[in-house]
């Protein structure tokens, strides 16, 4: 592909994109092994493995967004606008409590995921630091979950020339909702790329 890529000036992910469907017959693996000295360097090995492993996720991403299910349709659509860009974890960060409950319903119904894999972080700022333990226990209690499933909450202090114009602006400060699932993000991504009806080959690198 870096071959490919070179050639054409184009993107490795785009070359990704177009090559994602082909199998290497035999003979094409055996003339990558000798060009490489006959083994394939194991660091090598796990990447294209984990590679083949988005992309299967993907895919099964894409057949379950041809179903009839609007939950699914719009958790995916919220973590679109929303969710983060990582490769191995699913992270929605908002002050809204509605839609990070709703996430996580969302989360829990189409994929079931465990309480036990769901983390959450508090962001806060000055003006919460007196109510910290308050604002924990309600995002907790909101989303149905064990003290376990909380994460170090930080707090934004104010700096010495602040003017300290922040105050009262967001009740609960910002939620963070993490979910380490390598298999889950991109089945998400690849729901996202159907639904959309669009290709974005770097979100599977």
């Amino acid at each position: 592909m870096k071959e490919l890529a070179a050639l054409l000036s184009v993107s490795r992910s785009t070359v990704s994109l177009w090559v994602r469907d082909i199998e290497l017959t035999e003979e094409q693996r055996a003339f990558l092994r000798r060009r490489m000295g006959g083994r394939i360097d194991g660091a090598r090995v796990n990447t294209v493995r984990g590679l083949e492993r988005r992309r299967k996720a993907q895919s099964s991403g894409r057949r379950r967004a041809k179903g009839d299910d609007p939950l699914h349709l719009a958790g995916c659509m919220l973590y679109w606008a929303e969710g983060s860009r990582a490769r191995h974890s699913v992270e929605v960060v908002n002050s809204d409590p509605a839609m990070i409950a709703f996430f996580v319903r969302f989360l829990r119904l189409c994929y079931r995921v465990p309480d036990s894999k769901i983390r959450v972080t508090c962001n806060l700022f000055a003006d919460h630091e007196v109510q910290q333990r308050e604002i924990e226990r309600f995002w907790l209690a909101l989303l149905d979950l064990p003290r376990e499933c909380l994460r170090k909450t930080a707090v934004n202090r104010f700096s010495k020339h602040s003017q300290k114009k922040r105050v009262n602006k967001l009740r609960y400060g910002t939620c963070r909702v993490t979910v380490a699932d390598t298999q889950l993000v991109h089945n998400i991504y690849g729901a996202i790329q159907e639904y959309g009806g669009f290709e974005r080959g770097e979100w599977v690198m």
